[in-house]
């Protein structure tokens, strides 16, 4: 390919050197680079890719693309200086691929909880009617059923641009993408215009990265400031921030609410353990997705359908049929029914509340509360005692465990969380470090009739210690502590 050809429609400052030459890849990474590739300095929050331009060189690469001019670089070398290295890569990315995303009818969902139950049910609703499509999400990447391995909630941009490309490939008409507010603020989506964004909602999370609330809602507030005239932006009226959202977009709004007047309503006539029973606008349906936070899900997913075409009728036909996202509000049932075990992603206070809430509202005080609860390692700590006071307020017993502590001690990390429950509720939690060792003594607590929460890692299969994963599944820790527990005959069990 030619230098040119990638080259078009990306703003520049300057360029010196040979502009008419062959390029290998686009990297970002110096130490991926090879012979004629085009590598691109990006600031990174650790590392500066402006102090690797040399080895970049050195590696073979004959084009840099920069924000900072090295003094002194090989005449066979072109330089290209633009404002905004981010930016630029997902632009020259685009065009490597082909601009894959204008082939495409992309669907952004954004918001602090349901991108990946919402985005999931977009790719499985299309799907079922017929469509070709692909899936960019935390749990998964699909191409029209095929799966690949996902590493990110957004990717990196070649990732992204790949991704897309294949999609195109396969002959896929929509994409449907979890818009993280990292990706946002990195410009990791430059180069795709959204037919459709969407808001979930807005809740405390990320501050580590951000800094303050009001940076993260900025963050997320930049997927619908660069929306077109011709997209729809679709938002949750129930979300105080949701008119932040769109208070400088193009695009055309339809609002979604539970409480009041809106495009999209819906009113939740029963919520049980097996499903919810809604009324969407006018029409009535079962799904088998479970509590109050999937009738919102259910409910922007609905209004995504119908604005990208759909009828009304196929769309509740088709997603009444949808199953539940694995690791969100996943009901693990003990061998003989005599507990309920629940497995969900939630590892945000207002995700925690939610999920705790929902199991209230289906429970009706008749049996205990159990809840199983950390917190990650090198993530907000603002949030671990607001977590830690939310479980203890909405459940019956908790046990405060390690999550995927990555490099900070789990004692201390709980010792934070601690530090939120009140003197006179610390009657009702234990402390077990050990996550295995946590869930087995929480089945060991239960009586018959309990509902035992385990809440943080959801869909994930391993634990992060000291920069090490190890294999680990709260799904198949809790079938095992409940099978465990029946063959030693405890008599709770």
């Amino acid at each position: 390919m030619q230098l040119k050809d990638i080259l078009n429609d990306v703003p520049h400052k300057a360029i010196s050197g040979e502009e008419q030459r062959e390029i290998g890849k686009i990297v970002f990474d110096s130490r991926q680079v090879k012979t004629d590739d085009v590598f691109v300095a990006v600031k990174g929050t650790q590392v500066d890719g402006h102090q690797f331009i040399d080895v970049a060189i050195a590696n073979g690469a004959t084009v840099i693309v920069c924000e900072n001019l090295p003094t002194q670089v090989p005449s066979s070398v072109t330089l290209i200086e633009v404002k905004d290295s981010h930016h630029s890569l997902g632009l020259l990315l685009a065009n490597y691929y082909g601009r894959p995303a204008e082939q495409l009818i992309m669907v952004g969902v954004t918001g602090t909880n349901g991108k990946t139950t919402s985005s999931t049910m977009l790719y499985e609703l299309f799907t079922a009617l017929g469509y070709r499509c692909g899936l960019i999400s935390t749990i998964r990447y699909l191409i029209a059923g095929r799966e690949k391995y996902s590493s990110h909630t957004t990717p990196d941009p070649i990732q992204i641009q790949s991704l897309l490309a294949e999609m195109v490939e396969e002959g896929c008409t929509h994409c449907f993408m979890e818009v993280s507010s990292h990706a946002l603020v990195q410009q990791r989506t430059a180069g795709i215009s959204f037919r459709v964004a969407m808001f979930t909602h807005i809740t405390h999370d990320h501050l580590d990265y951000h800094g303050t609330f009001a940076n993260y809602i900025k963050a997320k507030k930049l997927l619908f400031d660069q929306l077109s005239a011709a997209s729809v932006a679709i938002i949750n009226a129930d979300d105080k921030n949701g008119k932040v959202m769109v208070q400088n977009t193009k695009a055309n709004v339809k609002w979604f609410s539970m409480r009041s007047l809106a495009d999209y309503q819906v009113r939740i006539i029963e919520n049980t353990l097996e499903g919810l029973h809604l009324q969407i606008n006018d029409q009535d349906a079962w799904f088998a997705l479970r509590g109050s936070f999937n009738a919102y899900n259910l409910l922007m997913v609905y209004a995504a359908g119908v604005e990208l075409g759909l009828e009304p009728d196929e769309v509740i036909e088709a997603l009444s049929a949808v199953a539940p996202v694995e690791g969100r509000f996943e009901v693990i049932p003990h061998p003989r029914g005599i507990n309920t075990g629940i497995v969900d992603y939630a590892h945000t206070p207002d995700a925690l509340e939610n999920v705790l809430s929902t199991v209230a509202d289906i429970n009706q005080g008749q049996s205990r509360i159990i809840t199983v609860v950390g917190c990650g390692g090198n993530r907000d700590k603002a949030k671990r005692p607001k977590m830690a006071a939310i479980a203890v307020k909405l459940s019956d017993q908790v046990i405060l465990t390690s999550d995927n502590p990555r490099n900070e001690d789990p004692e201390a990390i709980l010792a934070e969380m601690f530090g939120g429950v009140a003197i006179e509720e610390r009657r009702k939690v234990l402390r077990i470090t050990d996550r295995r060792e946590a869930i087995r003594v929480a089945v060991q607590l239960a009586h018959p009739g309990d509902i035992l929460l385990v809440a943080g890692k959801g869909h994930e299969t391993y634990q992060e210690i000291h920069g090490e994963r190890f294999p680990f599944d709260d799904r198949e820790e809790l079938k095992r502590a409940f099978l465990e527990n029946e063959s030693s005959g405890n008599p709770n069990g």
